[in-house]
């Protein structure tokens, strides 16, 4: 029964991504909200100059409305019908609370885009600006995943499930660990979108792992978010697939990696970020080691470029190639992740 509310939730979000696509790309393109391309990227990507951005509130939209229309219509669905609930209620502040961290990032992101566009300072938001409000984000949502596990009986905010090991208790090194992994795996994501449909195609993959992980755990409320994400990427790749007719911008794609951290975190499983999100985390490094071989070197590349992506553009992959590439690889991460999780329960 709970994978009918899923698959409901996938067609509802697509839909409403798809739609919403359709009337507010044209209208991106009235507000000449363009791309403006750098010229740290490749030369060849000049031919993108003006492809509409910020466009991650279409699949945001689609989302955030299936998951408000389908979640209460589960939950009247199932006290209506006599049916127990496979979880507390307190899972619900859980997913509240992981929306709203995503939410919080999307608009991180979108101030970033609109300083970019609108203001027209390409570099958008300090850096320095952009880790204190994520910082701060990530610390108010972890404050309330506290508030939710100590009104628990028996929880343990400090402690997390690794498979094969069981649930093991952190302590006070929960904390810093926790807040370091989130922002971290926001700005890998962020990183992520360089090429079209990247990180729409990768985040499609990451969320049916999570969607079928939550599904094994009993966790219908967290694989309904999950599925929400699935048809919101496919939606969305529809228009991002490369020639890209619109790009998600820091909006959209720091709105993802925090739900994608809301959904390891919920599960109690941020242990598998690194894991199914293989890819943010290799693109994250290629940038970090990138810098300290440049500095180490005295101006030398370890990559032709980076992030990792760009590196294989100048090795003369297409987008395409490399999107494909990228996603196979997640695939099989994803697929180990699954199978660490049904071995073990």
């Amino acid at each position: 029964m709970s994978s009918i509310w899923v698959l409901i939730v996938t067609f509802f979000s697509f839909f409403i991504t798809y739609f919403c696509a359709k009337k507010i790309i044209p209208y991106l393109h009235k507000l000449k909200y363009g791309q403006t391309i750098l010229e740290i990227g490749p030369s060849w990507h000049k031919k993108k100059q003006g492809t509409p951005t910020m466009g991650g509130i279409i699949f945001i939209a689609g989302i955030i409305l299936s998951i408000i229309i389908v979640i209460p219509i589960y939950y009247f669905f199932s006290v209506r019908n006599n049916l127990r609930l496979q979880e507390p209620p307190l899972m619900m502040l859980k997913i509240i609370s992981g929306v709203l961290m995503a939410l919080a990032y999307g608009a991180i992101g979108f101030l970033d885009d609109y300083v970019k566009v609108v203001k027209k300072r390409n570099l958008g938001l300090t850096a320095m600006q952009k880790l204190i409000m994520q910082f701060l984000v990530a610390g108010i949502y972890l404050l309330l995943l506290y508030l939710a596990e100590s009104m628990q009986k028996g929880s343990s905010v400090t402690s997390t499930i690794i498979p094969f090991f069981g649930r093991i208790n952190l302590g006070a090194f929960y904390w810093p660990i926790a807040v370091v992994l989130i922002v971290g795996m926001v700005n890998a994501v962020n990183l992520t979108d360089g090429i079209d449909g990247l990180c729409t195609s990768i985040t499609f993959f990451v969320s049916i792992f999570f969607m079928l992980i939550s599904g094994f755990l009993g966790m219908i409320n967290s694989s309904i978010v999950a599925g929400a994400l699935l048809g919101g990427c496919f939606g969305f790749l529809v228009f991002n697939i490369y020639p890209a007719q619109v790009f998600m911008g820091d909006t959209g794609s720091l709105f993802l990696g925090g739900l994608i951290c809301a959904m390891a975190f919920t599960i109690n499983m941020p242990i598998l970020l690194p894991i199914i999100g293989v890819m943010y985390v290799l693109e994250m490094f290629s940038v970090i080691l990138q810098v300290i071989y440049f500095k180490a070197t005295k101006g030398k590349r370890l990559f032709k470029m980076s992030p990792l992506h760009h590196h294989f553009e100048m090795c003369g992959w297409s987008e395409t190639k490399i999107c494909i590439v990228f996603d196979l690889i997640t695939i099989i991460f994803g697929v180990i992740a699954v199978a660490s999780i049904i071995i073990s329960i």
